[in-house]
């Protein structure tokens, strides 16, 4: 476990697109823990960051320990490229290009499919996608939280209000699944589960 974003426990320094994955990780639990003390008046602390066998983020809830494992949905590829751009840009101060991996890849392919849906299909698409691809993973932790952010300025609280009636949850192994409705952390999160 580590707070610095740009290392490994061991010390070895992180590539750009794990140091980008650790920003945007940061700082989504970051907002979260902040809205959740404001909504819950209970004390949430300590943020690190685990080695991939663990949940993206550590922390304390009232004491007690809580891992919570990051996601962030995005409406379009376009818009995936885009706002990826422009963190990596923040983070490594103007050099724009990344290569995407494999998996960075699949990601990109599925964003242009929802293209041709509706605004609330789409919706609803993306969280179960997210839901289903973080489901398969298995979590060293007795208890993990999903926080999912919305880096989509397509989306809003209202349209996420709106769409949980028809958000299935599947199985999976989280104690507890929440929504971050804005990106910047100005709107207080909404528990989907």
């Amino acid at each position: 476990m580590t707070s610095d974003i740009h290392h490994y426990d061991n010390g070895e320094p992180l590539n750009r697109s794990e140091t980008l994955k650790r920003q945007l990780e940061r700082d989504a639990a970051k907002h979260f823990l902040r809205l959740y003390e404001q909504m819950y008046k209970t004390p949430m602390r300590n943020i690190w960051h685990n080695e991939p066998s663990r949940p993206d983020i550590s922390c304390h809830l009232n004491g007690k320990p809580l891992d919570l494992e990051i996601a962030h949905l995005y409406a379009s590829t376009s818009e995936a490229k885009i706002l990826t751009r422009e963190i990596i840009e923040q983070v490594q101060g103007g050099e724009s290009f990344i290569t995407p991996s494999e998996k960075e890849q699949e990601l990109l392919n599925y964003l242009s499919d929802l293209i041709n849906m509706s605004s609330q299909k789409r919706l609803i698409t993306a969280l179960t996608r997210i839901l289903a691809s973080k489901a398969k993973k298995t979590y060293d932790s007795p208890r993990v939280w999903l926080v999912i952010r919305n880096a989509s300025p397509l989306w809003q609280a209202e349209d996420f209000i709106q769409c949980i009636p028809y958000f299935q949850v599947a199985k999976n192994p989280f104690e507890q699944i929440w929504l971050l409705p804005e990106f910047d952390g100005s709107q207080p999160p909404i528990q989907l589960f």
